[in-house]
């Protein structure tokens, strides 16, 4: 037989605060993992942000361009911002685990994948978890406690395809627990800038303007098949 009390104790054995009182704060990134520092993820989310913007300035709907192609393109041009920030040395602490369409990669050795989407609604897909990315996640972590644990990246954007805000999660298991919910500052301490943000303009050349590689001019046979320059057939 269960008294009242009994039953209390064994109702407030869940995880959910006592009635009147907040929950327990989430732990913030470098909490969880030591490599997870401030520095490091505005770092990696100005390159998703970067890799975002690039392409919706390439966009052509004359040819064609769409929210739909646009979207994969932009998932290619972020993992393209990562991996040569890798391989080029870049930040040290950067590199990647997997190049293919799961792509996977490293903050000093801790597993991170990133996604489209609202940081509140991950989809079962980002919720995947990739067998390489799971036995990295237990060397850099140790297996106690990585159990279904998984670090992504949420771009969240506006109805026109730029960056709103980026957000860090520590999620676990198929329900998609949060365990850590960060909003990255990625300009002034402000969340996710528009694309009118300094960081994501494209780059111009001096003078402000976009470089144009000037015309070659066209050279005209001369006497005898002979090719000469415009300038000389004109006696300049």
């Amino acid at each position: 037989m269960i008294f009242d009390g009994e039953m209390y104790a064994l109702v407030m054995t869940d995880e959910s605060p006592p009635p009147g009182e907040a929950p327990a704060p989430r732990p913030l990134p470098w909490e969880l993992h030591p490599s997870l520092t401030e520095e490091r993820l505005t770092a990696a989310a100005r390159l998703l942000a970067r890799g975002r913007a690039d392409a919706i300035a390439f966009a052509d709907p004359w040819a064609g361009d769409d929210a739909w192609s646009i979207g994969c393109r932009a998932y290619a041009f972020s993992k393209h911002q990562l991996a040569r920030a890798a391989e080029g040395g870049r930040y040290f602490w950067l590199g990647v685990l997997d190049e293919t369409h799961h792509f996977v990669f490293l903050i000093e050795g801790v597993p991170v994948r990133f996604y489209r989407g609202e940081a509140e609604d991950p989809s079962r897909r980002t919720l995947r978890q990739q067998e390489n990315e799971a036995e990295q996640l237990a060397l850099a972590l140790g297996s106690d406690g990585t159990e279904g644990l998984m670090f992504r990246f949420a771009v969240e954007t506006e109805p026109d395809g730029a960056v709103k805000r980026i957000v860090f999660l520590a999620l676990r298991g198929e329900a998609g627990r949060t365990e850590c919910f960060w909003p990255v500052p990625l300009e002034d301490g402000s969340e996710g800038p528009r694309n009118s943000g300094g960081f994501l303009q494209l780059p111009l050349s001096a003078g402000g303007k976009a470089a144009v590689r000037p015309a070659q001019p066209r050279k005209r046979a001369g006497p005898k098949g002979v090719s000469q320059e415009p300038g000389l057939l004109e006696g300049a």
